[in-house]
């Protein structure tokens, strides 16, 4: 029997906060070794997945999932029936792929990051290790999972902890900002249900209900010849089989397929169902557009994430920027375009308007922010138009560039925060116009920010560069060849990086050019310049982005094969569901 590695990486942080919660509470330590170790465990397991997959990753679709999965574990844990409906049945379903194998990384990587920043945590400690290590499991569950429900579940639950770390351990606004917090998110979350349920009552899963009615005899998988399938969606088709005897799923690699649901379900293709004129795929897919932006902070629904990063303590806005929002990036591409191809299609046009406009509204209120923390936040909201622009292309390049985006920015984001920790640890202040002339003072500072800003604004050689070129080039050549996009789309986003450079440019003048001063003289002699342990991080997260820019292909060979595929059928599958739609 394999291991299953990929549960190992999921339910490790549980395990160790359940180990924790057992111990004294004056162990402060201990509670921070724990967590430390736990992630370096995930960290191993990883890195074995890494070692025995093959590289480039490839991409062979079967039977059962519209891309190839790995270390897929699986096994069937709620099933209820539904009366004449039948009954609805979902799966423990973890599997890696291209589309979620850098993000799991990534989450690793901000998490690990995220412990050593909250080494100086004196508040509440245990209650702090134990619930970040109960954010870990809902992360890497969110990222695993391939069932819909159990995707919900996670990432639905990843609004508790943040919750309390900004309320709990946050600015004085804290409990503000984290009710603002968790009523937006909430909202997208409820959208996401509403179509999650949809989906359930409509898709259906052909190898159980052929083992429910007999026509099938084996559970396995693997033994059962595509032409049964076949025969099985065929038989639902005619109709028959009884609705009674229809074993409904959350399953998504099966959502993906529209011969995979019900004759005259809510979202079958077939069916012509509309709500209010319009179609319900569509409906469903623009729902679910709109629940995962919420999640990833986009314009207009944007204005909980300044509020919840000023207040958050550091090492969770490390954790929120780094991968949280990111999340909802990959629920777009997991499951709305994934399932409603057509829904890609219709709306792409103004999926890259959405993502143009969040550039420039969000570029030019970083330029306007004092705190440091807003105006990272603000950046944060800038790059994810750019991830926008890449979705809305619909082309390889620029579905790559925009995983790429969510990569890269995941890294940046860190580096940019636990720079300002470096600043905010010295003088408690993180007002832009109350430094000048640090350069002079604080040298390494200086010229590690610097790095990291480079990064941040896109420039050659760190990963940005490679997820805004990707993205220019998938959105030129959708107006090119394609025609999803205007060109002017892809200009305004060329455009767009002038935009973004001028926040941090005129943050370097403001704080880093000139005569030294600060705004409270006294606090002068605690201005000094980073130790040998905050060099070591902040270095680390420099290296990484760096070796991203510099060699793309260690990120690119494992995602190509999935999204080319993924690309592929939006396009085909897409357009031949817009075409019956509109029949």
């Amino acid at each position: 029997m394999p291991i299953p590695v990929l549960s190992i990486i999921t339910w490790l942080p549980m395990a160790s906060a359940l180990i924790a919660a057992c111990i004294s509470n004056r162990r402060d330590n201990l509670f921070k070794i724990i967590a430390l170790i736990t992630l370096l465990g995930q960290g191993i397991c990883f890195l074995t997945i890494l070692y025995r997959l093959p590289f480039p990753l490839s991409c062979e679709p079967s039977q059962y999932a519209s891309t190839s999965l790995f270390f897929v574990e699986r096994f069937s844990w709620v099933c209820f029936p539904l009366g004449k409906l039948g009954m609805l049945s979902s799966n423990y379903y973890l599997g890696i792929d291209g589309l979620n194998i850098g993000l799991v990384a990534l989450a690793l990587i901000v998490m690990f990051i995220g412990i050593i920043a909250s080494w100086h945590i004196k508040k509440y400690v245990k209650a702090y290790f134990i619930l970040y290590l109960l954010l870990n499991t809902l992360i890497i569950g969110s990222l695993l999972s391939l069932d819909f429900l159990l995707f919900y579940i996670f990432f639905e639950i990843t609004l508790i902890p943040i919750y309390f770390f900004i309320g709990l351990w946050g600015d004085t606004k804290g409990p503000y900002a984290a009710t603002k917090f968790f009523l937006y998110t909430l909202l997208g979350t409820i959208l996401i249900l509403v179509v999650l349920i949809g989906l359930g009552l409509s898709a259906y899963d052909p190898i159980a209900t052929g083992i429910h009615t007999g026509i099938i005899n084996t559970p396995l998988h693997e033994s059962v010849v595509a032409e049964t399938v076949n025969m099985v969606q065929q038989m639902v088709q005619n109709n028959q089989i009884a609705s009674k005897d229809i074993v409904h799923t959350f399953d998504i690699p099966l959502m993906a397929d529209v011969k995979n649901f019900v004759p005259n379900a809510s979202f079958d293709v077939a069916s012509g169902k509309l709500l209010g004129g319009y179609p319900l795929r569509l409906l469903g897919f623009l729902i679910l557009l709109i629940g995962f932006l919420i999640k990833l902070a986009v314009v207009p629904f944007h204005s909980w994430l300044p509020d919840a990063h000023v207040q958050a303590p550091t090492p969770i806005s490390i954790v929120l920027a780094g991968i949280l929002l990111k999340l909802g990036g990959y629920g777009l591409l997991r499951t709305a375009y994934s399932i409603f191809p057509e829904g890609a299609v219709f709306y792409g046009f103004w999926i890259g308007i959405l993502g143009v406009g969040c550039s420039i509204y969000a570029a030019l209120n970083a330029l306007a922010m004092q705190d440091l923390k807003r105006m990272i936040a603000y950046a944060s909201i800038a790059h994810m138009g750019f991830f926008l622009l890449g979705l809305s292309s619909l082309t390889a390049e620029g579905m790559q560039g925009a995983l790429y985006q969510l990569i890269s920015h995941g890294l940046i984001t860190t580096l940019l925060f636990l720079l300002v920790e470096v600043l905010y640890k010295r003088t408690n202040n993180r007002t832009i116009n109350h430094y000048s002339g640090l350069a002079a003072r604080m040298p390494y500072y200086t010229t590690l920010t610097l790095i990291a800003f480079s990064a941040a604004l896109g420039l050659p050689g760190f990963s940005g560069f490679i997820a805004e070129l990707l993205v220019l080039l998938g959105a030129f050549q959708s107006a090119i060849y394609s025609t999803y996009l205007p060109i002017g789309l892809g200009i305004l986003g060329g455009l767009c990086i002038l935009l973004n450079a001028t926040y941090y440019v005129w943050t370097i003048q403001r704080m880093f050019t000139g005569k030294f001063s600060l705004y409270l003289p006294t606090l002068e002699p605690t201005l000094k310049d980073i130790d040998v342990q905050e060099r070591i991080v902040l270095l680390s997260v420099i290296v990484l982005v760096a070796v991203l820019g510099l060699c793309p292909n260690l990120l690119l060979n494992l995602t190509r094969d999935t999204l080319i595929h993924l690309v592929d059928r939006i396009q085909e599958v897409g357009q031949d569901n817009l075409q019956k739609l509109f029949m």
